[in-house]
């Protein structure tokens, strides 16, 4: 989210371009295999909420009106320039020339009127719908000009546009984007192996012919981490840009014959609770789950030590972030006598754990200690598509481990449908204000009370800042560090 950086762009400022990384001498080529830990669902990240989509199609298939770069600022992509009203409520974009999407048809300002009116539809799926229903009104003057009015404010409406749930996409293919994703960016989708791989390849269609090193990117879908560790050190694959545990980095680190970084997120990790269902409906419950989980011990045997305590929904490197992990220090003592004080005891509860390795390993750790103040956890590993569908849509879960890697995602909190059922008018009061002030220290001070009721209300556990921990063979640059949004950007990737 990079907080503040956000809102000066949205208020009208730039940002620069960032350099590649360093290189080593290496013969040049022009391939890649890329290893990630989850396979998405589809290829459409405008109908479905997995971050796995992003991480193949977005700024590689699909591309938005702008751009988010490393340093969370904002640049344009395919709109050249805008201009803002001082209210903030009207924008005017100026479209890039000459775009085409990968299947031949033209790029213009009607396919971006198509695109978020399909978004804030009625039938949308789209996890950040309400940047689009929030839309007023959208002109589209000429083929190169799109002029949006919006009902209320958003400071964060051009950082939101850089996400991968505002990709354009066509009426020509939108619909069949899922399996045969068209977009306007530098690759195109070559073949889908479901359960192995995905690649991509250049696109003869891209308006910057050349611009891309890399013509064809392998991406390979490794679950298992001993998989995948052997595949990197055997040199089947080239890059893991995230999804390595903290036990395994460690050791890359010490091999001279690997490149690693470390590296920020926005992805809070925490124990989801189902705060509608007994007895976690009853906040003293909640807080004594916080109480009897040492965050320390969690991020030591999940992340090996990588990872950064918190104490709400929100990632410390933000400026405005609260440091709230001292109000629940780790206490069984006192997670014993909140169940008590509630009537609860020998309580039996299911905690469902995804496929990412942390979620197992926390998932382990979390049970442990659960046990030691008579909260009995039986774990359940489900896979990606079991989660999505019990535990993230039909909310049939009791606990679960996930990380959030979505900026701004603390405005899921004013949903009460949203999966965890957390059902509160001040968070919905303290968001609304966050979300259409124009004044810096006012939204500052309604994030910080939201990160404040959060922690009062126990509303999930929060453990620790996700890291982006990189490895990558020697020669391979223009990879991120750091992860405002999670993608795999390769348009800045080459062997040197």
């Amino acid at each position: 989210m990079q907080g503040w950086k956000v809102f000066a762009v949205a208020m009208g400022m730039t940002a620069a371009s960032l350099a590649a990384g360093p290189a080593s001498a290496q013969a040049k080529k022009d391939s890649l295999v890329l290893a990630m830990t989850l396979e998405p669902p589809g290829l459409d990240p405008t109908i479905a909420p997995a971050a796995a989509i992003g991480e193949v199609t977005h700024y590689n298939i699909f591309e938005g009106l702008t751009k988010i770069v490393e340093n969370g600022q904002v640049q344009p992509l395919l709109a050249d320039s805008w201009t803002i009203s001082p209210d903030m409520k009207s924008f005017t974009f100026k479209l890039k020339p000459g775009v085409k999407f990968n299947d031949g048809t033209t790029f213009d300002s009607a396919d971006v009127k198509f695109a978020f009116e399909k978004y804030a539809g009625e039938k949308s799926t789209n996890k950040r719908k309400a940047v689009f229903t929030n839309i007023a009104a959208i002109a589209t003057p000429d083929p190169l000009t799109v002029a949006i009015t919006l009902k209320n404010t958003d400071p964060t409406f051009l950082f939101s546009l850089g996400e991968n749930t505002a990709v354009i996409t066509a009426p020509e293919s939108s619909d069949g984007n899922a399996t045969k994703p068209v977009g306007t960016g530098p690759y195109k989708l070559e073949n889908w192996v479901k359960g192995d791989s995905v690649t991509l390849a250049a696109a003869d269609t891209y308006r910057n012919p050349g611009a891309v090193k890399i013509k064809t990117v392998k991406i390979r879908f490794i679950s298992d981490q001993g998989a995948m560790v052997a595949a990197m050190r055997a040199g089947d694959v080239d890059a893991i840009p995230v999804g390595i545990t903290g036990e395994n980095f460690r050791e890359f680190e010490k091999d001279k014959r690997f490149k690693t970084t470390v590296g920020s997120t926005e992805g809070e990790t925490m124990v989801i609770i189902n705060n509608k269902r007994k007895p976690f409906d009853d906040v003293r419950v909640r807080r004594a789950l916080t109480y009897a989980i040492d965050r320390e011990a969690v991020i030591e045997a999940a992340a090996a030590g990588y990872g950064k305590p918190i104490g709400s929904h929100f990632p410390p490197h933000d400026p405005a972030y609260v440091d709230l992990t001292k109000q629940y220090p780790y206490d069984p003592a006192k997670a014993k006598a909140l169940l008590k004080e509630a009537g609860v005891s020998n309580l039996e509860v299911t905690l469902r754990l995804p496929p990412p390795p942390y979620a197992r390993q926390i998932g382990e750790v979390v049970q442990a200690m659960l046990s030691q103040v008579g909260i009995n956890a039986k774990i359940e590993n489900v896979e990606w598509a079991q989660w999505l569908d019990g535990t993230f849509k039909n909310k049939n879960f009791d606990l679960t481990v996930i990380s959030h890697v979505e900026p701004n995602d603390f405005v899921k909190y004013a949903e009460s449908e949203y999966y965890f059922q957390y059902d509160s008018q001040k968070a919905r009061d303290l968001i609304a204000r966050a979300n259409s002030t124009l004044d810096k220290a006012e939204r500052t001070k309604a994030l910080q009370d939201l990160q404040r009721l959060l922690a009062d209300d126990a509303v999930n556990v929060y453990l620790y800042n996700l890291p982006r921990l990189g490895v990558y063979k020697p020669g391979l640059t223009g990879f991120w560090a750091n992860a405002p949004i999670f993608v795999n950007d390769l348009t800045a990737v080459s062997w040197q």
